[in-house]
């Protein structure tokens, strides 16, 4: 199966790592984000089961995340499917295609994408996006017939070149924010759902490093060409 690159380029906007919060006193939206990003700064690891929903495509894996910058994705569906960011480097091996495709990422505005699961990563989002509890700080059924309750921030775009029009945030009662999910400037909804965290697990860096088959087609920069 071969992941388009929308899907690809959602994914590692989502790439927002998902850990305990707190639970505190909320009296804004504002704050209750503010809360979110300070505790995302004493994060040093996590592991999570990741689900990505596409409509049309649904993606399960095990996402592993270190601070600042490194990302791994073992999928289980598809089989054997694996996303990597270390170095600045974004690989993606497709096995069914025994294809890799590489994207070499700034160290500005490109690599900010692959640090999404950080304290930096939400200040970003803070600064693009509007913030308001969806429809109140009360918790909600995280969607129709569910038992989980969560409650529900909706961040809107300020300018129109940001990656979406509009982005909702689940937060859960153990303060975790458990599902996102997010509408595209061409009207597709991505929904990642994270469950199962784990935090500081110490992880180490070698879980990290991908050597993919020495057999495989490589395609590099396949998302855009970076800047010089």
């Amino acid at each position: 199966m071969i992941i388009n690159k929308s899907v690809i380029f959602s994914f590692i906007v989502f790439v927002l790592g998902f850990f305990t919060l707190g639970a505190q006193d909320i009296l804004t939206a504002a704050q209750f984000f503010d809360s979110i990003s300070e505790q995302y700064g004493s994060v040093d690891d996590y592991e999570a089961r990741i689900t990505i929903n596409t409509g049309k495509v649904e993606m399960v894996g095990i996402l592993f995340y270190k601070n600042p910058n490194m990302l791994r994705i073992d999928f289980s569906e598809p089989e054997e499917q694996v996303i990597s960011v270390k170095d600045n480097l974004l690989t993606l091996h497709i096995p069914d295609q025994n294809v890799i495709m590489q994207q070499k990422l700034q160290d500005h505005s490109d690599a900010a994408l692959a640090v999404m699961a950080s304290k930096q990563g939400l200040d970003l989002l803070k600064r693009g996006y509007s913030v308001a509890f969806l429809k109140g700080p009360d918790p909600v059924p995280l969607e129709d017939g569910s038992d989980e309750l969560v409650r529900k921030l909706k961040l809107v775009w300020r300018q129109t070149d940001e990656g979406y029009r509009q982005i909702e945030m689940s937060v859960d009662s153990d303060g975790m924010i458990r599902r996102m999910k997010g509408l595209t400037v061409n009207y597709e909804t991505f929904q990642f759902d994270f469950t199962q965290i784990r935090i500081n697990q110490n992880i180490p860096e070698a879980r990290f490093q991908y050597d993919p088959p020495p057999s495989a087609y490589v395609m590099n920069n396949f998302l855009f060409e970076p800047e010089e």
